[in-house]
């Protein structure tokens, strides 16, 4: 498993001893996961088991509180961070379930946010020294056919409202737009493969793998392998009433799916008993 300081150098990104309990009922019971850049992990578990709650909580959901524990990105404690201020620094969040936004069309949204994410970007390599513009209009649109092509998107996506009567194979492309086009330093996918068909789970997986690299870390979250048959983790976890239980590599999944989660409940009752 991947401990983050094997080189020396801080992690990009690290979960310690998080908990996080929402309306008085603890879920996250003492996470420690560490991600570093060009890795991706996989976050597997029951339901219930608090894996989407995590994602909600780095994403800094406000109905979630933090009662234990820190997330660093970058060696900065974003605990403090607004939602957009961490989307701004390069973390995104991919929803299980994105949120449907009657009368703003996907090209909007995405200028908008694209936009944003982009000046405050260029603001900071500024106060550096360095130099970078935000996107122009023109740039903006040629980059998301770019990006949509890449998605096989028609063009006419574009000009609807935002997951307005979409599928679930077009809500979670809409999402991968995304993130391509945001071009985050850590992304957490939630469920990206639920509600899709073999066709629509090829296709996005195909997306995830072309915006994955090694300035990248993801953690993917996942119910079940078959997602795993298309994007290749490097580390695999399991997750189970509010922690991390297992870590390993790809194979891991495979026991998982072999023998399911009856199996692991049995292997953490044993382990919580010695």
């Amino acid at each position: 498993m991947s401990d983050g300081n094997s080189n020396g150098t801080t992690p990009m990104f690290e979960i310690e001893n998080l908990h996080a309990e929402i309306d008085g009922k603890e879920i996250l019971k003492g996470v420690d996961l560490t991600v570093n850049q060009g890795e991706i992990h996989a976050l597997m578990g029951p339901n219930g088991s608090g894996k989407s709650t995590l994602a909600y909580v780095v994403a800094g959901d406000p109905r979630y509180e933090v009662t234990e524990g820190s997330i660093r990105f970058q060696g900065e404690d974003i605990l403090e961070w607004s939602p957009d201020e961490r989307a701004r620094k390069g973390l995104f969040l991919a929803f299980q379930y994105p949120t449907v936004i009657p009368g703003v069309s996907m090209a909007n949204f995405l200028r908008l946010a694209v936009t944003n994410v982009r000046t405050a970007r260029a603001e900071e390599i500024a106060a550096e020294g360095g130099s970078a513009q935000p996107f122009t209009p023109r740039e903006f649109r040629r980059l998301m056919r770019e990006k949509m092509a890449l998605l096989k998107m028609d063009d006419a996506f574009a000009t609807r409202y935002l997951n307005e009567g979409f599928s679930g194979g077009e809500k979670k492309r809409a999402e991968i737009l995304q993130m391509a086009l945001l071009e985050p330093k850590m992304a957490v996918l939630d469920e990206t493969d639920s509600g899709l068909d073999i066709d629509a789970l090829k296709v996005v997986s195909e997306g995830v793998n072309n915006l994955s690299g090694p300035k990248v870390g993801m953690l993917l979250i996942t119910h079940y392998q078959r997602l795993l048959n298309f994007i290749k983790p490097d580390f695999v976890h399991i997750m189970h009433d509010g922690r991390i239980v297992e870590s390993g590599g790809p194979e891991l999944a495979h026991e998982l799916e072999a023998k399911g989660y009856e199996g692991l409940r049995a292997r953490t009752a044993e382990a919580a008993a010695s």
